[in-house]
């Protein structure tokens, strides 16, 4: 995979409508459907334009999900800025990622081709994620159950991942603040009740 960072700041923007327009072709027809000349026809380049900056359409889509992970964690890591206790970070952290997948629902397909395209990418992509959660948590221990939050990670992006597809896809006009208070009351409380 190789990419090549532009110099100048029209060779960015030049940069950033072929990746917009990677991502729509991608999340329209796939990776596999999608060729580099519908990428640079929605793009209103030259297809010989895009390899300045990508070596091919694979390096393209790989730029995508690096790209992916970083605006998730960027915009989590703003939405969570100035809090400290756990549960509220959680709080913010999915109402946050939910939000942000609503507005860009097509990142789900990218993402999940990716197993598909190279499985390695996939694993990348999640494993990544995880680590980064992991090390969050690791911060918090004494706010925690004690148990792997290894194990813990991936509990929580599996809970973001299935709630934002069901309030994304599902039931998109369901109000994502309500469905986020209803994911705390199973963090905080967990999933049985206990006798008195």
């Amino acid at each position: 995979m190789s990419i090549t960072n532009p110099k100048t700041a029209r060779g960015q923007t030049t940069m950033n409508r072929i990746s917009r327009a990677a991502e729509t072709e991608f999340g329209r027809k796939g990776y596999y459907n999608t060729s580099v000349s519908d990428i640079a026809l929605r793009a209103k380049v030259a297809p010989g334009t895009i390899y300045i900056y990508f070596e091919d359409k694979y390096s393209l889509y790989c730029h995508l999900l690096q790209q992916y992970g970083h605006q998730i964690r960027k915009n989590i890591a703003q939405k969570t800025k100035g809090l400290s206790d756990r549960l509220e970070i959680e709080r913010a952290g999915l109402l946050a990622f939910l939000m942000h997948v609503r507005r860009k629902p097509h990142m789900y397909k990218i993402i999940w081709e990716s197993l598909f395209i190279n499985p390695k990418l996939f694993v990348s992509y999640y494993e990544t994620f995880a680590q980064r959660y992991k090390t969050r948590l690791d911060a918090s221990r004494d706010e925690l159950t004690d148990m792997d939050t290894t194990v813990m990670a991936y509990i929580l992006m599996g809970i973001s991942n299935f709630v934002g597809l069901k309030y994304v896809f599902f039931d998109k006009d369901a109000d994502l603040a309500k469905v986020v208070d209803e994911v705390m009351k199973l963090l905080e409380h967990g999933m049985l009740r206990h006798s008195q």
